[in-house]
């Protein structure tokens, strides 16, 4: 357990961070604090009382302040805020070591890049929408301690997400250790996040039970790809009930969905015929990479063309 964590766990732990217009930066900062230790005071103020001895952040110039000129900043270049200061002493306690680097990348970083550089982000935009209009006359802290409910109830449900993640990538684990490696059909007992765990084999569908009854198929991309290692035939999509049925031959099926990333069917058998068909019916098709401007598209020697199959 890190120092710092053990000092927020206090009974009589407190912390102080700077008054008037709030931002991303030092409202989730406190529901961090307030995460670890529902009970922590936290104060808000223009300045740091002289006898202060709790925990001083995104003011004062200190530890968990990133004002200063000597502020520090990620090897990725990305520089701290307070929140990512934080982050980095309690991050681990949470969510381990490997989930805390993870989190700090994806939702961390985005946050402290914008109260350090005001680079546009729709969370930091939400949570400064909470302050008070200019001409209100009282103060801010009921509108602050609003937005960090708030902020509170986002790090909670993005701490059980990154948690369950973590435990479908071995559940996955476990359903492909049984998996035939020829088939690139996957039957999952039942609904579990994959999506990013099977973008680098060769399993082009997915298939497991419908909360609705029936089952699912999902197709499958390839990570950093706009398209499916397979996808439904065209003359599917959009279809449902009899004359999805007509067109698959599938007696059982069920929906599909326009945009062909989910299709319906009664059975089990029926899902895995459903995919076996569309392996069998689907053809080479071009994607044309584009690395330059809309005059260069133009000229064909700025264009590359790269095969994609699931043959």
């Amino acid at each position: 357990m890190s120092r710092l964590i053990e000092q927020i766990k206090q009974k009589d732990a407190c912390a102080f961070t700077h008054g008037g217009k709030f931002h991303a930066d030092d409202v989730f900062s406190s529901a961090l604090l307030l995460y670890i230790n529902p009970e922590i005071s936290i104060t808000r103020g223009n300045s740091v009382p002289d006898d202060f001895t709790g925990i001083v952040f995104d003011i004062g110039r200190g530890e968990f302040d990133h004002h200063q000129k000597d502020s520090r900043i990620r090897g990725n270049g990305v520089p701290y805020a307070a929140f990512g200061l934080l982050w980095e002493s309690v991050g681990a306690d949470i969510l381990g070591e490997e989930l805390a680097v993870k989190f700090d990348e994806s939702f961390v970083q985005p946050l402290d890049n914008n109260d350090n550089t005001g680079e546009k982000n729709e969370l930091a935009t939400l949570i400064g929408n909470f302050n008070p209009s200019w001409d209100y006359e009282g103060g801010s802290d009921e509108a602050f301690f609003q937005a960090v409910s708030v902020a509170g109830m986002i790090l909670e449900n993005k701490f059980e997400r990154y948690r369950g993640n973590e435990r479908a990538d071995k559940r996955v684990e476990e359903v492909l250790a049984k998996h035939d490696p020829e088939s690139r059909i996957l039957v999952l007992p039942e609904f579990i996040p994959c999506q990013k765990a099977l973008s680098e084999t060769d399993i082009a569908f997915v298939i497991f039970p419908s909360n609705r009854g029936g089952f699912c198929i999902q197709p499958q991309k390839r990570e950093y790809s706009m398209n499916y290692k397979c996808s439904f035939p065209a003359e599917w999509l959009g279809l449902e009930g009899e004359e999805l049925v007509n067109a698959t031959g599938i007696p059982g099926a069920i929906f599909c969905h326009k945009g062909g990333f989910i299709m319906t069917v009664k059975e089990q058998d029926e899902a895995v015929k459903a995919c076996e068909k569309a392996l069998s019916l689907h053809k080479d098709s071009s994607v044309i990479v584009w690395y330059g401007s809309i005059k260069e598209i133009l000229q064909p020697w700025h264009v590359t063309v790269r095969l994609t199959s699931c043959l």
